[in-house]
């Protein structure tokens, strides 16, 4: 393939999906220094008004279930929001949004019936917004030096819905 083939190649967006995956790996990496030692619960605090939680729901030899959300109660559900509910692949260095509503996975926002396109374009979406997300973190102070142990804020039902 000559170098002008590959000018003109375009990046399909399951690949784009993938390289994102693998860049919000690099960055909560960055932001937050995840691994399996951390505690359950965590705050992140930089005096901005708005403290950061990071909850690990779910431990697995290489992967860890988190979910990523502010400190603020929704008045309807009494669930905290936004929420991003993320999977940190540790051993292929890649992170992805799951879901970003407590109990509203895939098929719950598009339907059964979705077509592939769909899905990854909703997945797409999440993803972009995690990005964008710990861009702006970083970019507030949020570091593996802000954060500090909790004890477990989360409830049992709001695991069970995640």
């Amino acid at each position: 393939m000559s170098l002008s083939d590959a000018a003109g190649m375009r990046l399909s967006r399951f690949g784009f999906l993938m390289g994102l995956y693998a860049e919000n790996f690099l960055k909560l990496q960055r932001v937050f220094a995840l691994s399996s030692a951390l505690p359950n619960s965590m705050r992140s605090s930089v005096d901005d008004g708005l403290d950061l939680c990071v909850d690990i729901l779910e431990r697995h030899p290489y992967t860890l279930e988190i979910r990523l959300t502010y400190d603020m109660l929704d008045d309807e559900t009494g669930a905290r929001d936004p929420s991003a509910y993320l999977r940190y692949y540790m051993d292929a260095r890649m992170a992805e949004v799951t879901h970003c509503y407590i109990g509203r996975n895939w098929h719950d926002v598009l339907g059964l019936d979705a077509t592939a396109r769909t899905v990854v374009g909703h997945r797409l979406k999440m993803n972009v917004f995690l990005s964008k997300w710990l861009d702006y973190l970083a970019d507030l102070g949020h570091s593996p030096f802000t954060l500090l142990e909790v004890a477990s804020e989360y409830s049992d039902k709001e695991v069970a819905e995640a």
